[in-house]
This record gives C-alpha cells, structure tokens and sequence, in this order.
C-alpha cells in the first residue's frame, strides 16, 4: 500500500492538496460462495428428511391399517366360532 501526497501552489499564494490512498482490494467472495453453497446443500438435505418421513410416515400409517383389517377379520371369526 503506498500513499501519495500531492501539494499544488497556486499563483496567488494558495495551496491545495491532494492525498491519493492505494488500497488492498476486498477478498470477500470466496467465503461468501461458501456460504451460500452449504446452505444450499443443508436446504437440500432437509427437504429430503422431510421427503423420507412423508414416506415413513405413510408406510406405518398402511401397516396400521393392515393389522386393523386383520384384527377385525380374527374378531368377525371368534364370533362366526361362537355362534
């Protein structure tokens, strides 16, 4: 970084100057390509979560239903049994 000071004199007497500031430039964007990629990868992986338990939860819902009908049918005969 090198700064520069320019001082300019003016017929009449007067000065003006001038100070010229070389900056380093900004790194910034590749910590910030990181972030938005994890939370992609994390919104991702959380919709799939959820995707899976949709399907979870509809298998144990169809397999409750299952061992309703069969209890039904072993009651339906206990009682053709007892007749």
């Amino acid at each position: 970084m090198a700064d520069e000071i320019h001082t300019t004199r003016e017929a009449d007497g007067t000065t003006h100057t001038t100070t010229v500031v070389e900056r380093e430039p900004r790194r910034g964007g590749g910590i910030t390509l990181i972030v938005i990629v994890a939370l992609a990868v994390a919104a991702f992986l959380g919709f799939q979560f959820l995707g899976n338990e949709k399907a979870e939860t509809g298998a144990v819902t169809e397999a409750a239903q299952q061992v309703g009908d069969a209890a039904q049918k072993v009651g339906d005969a206990a009682q053709e049994a007892v007749k």
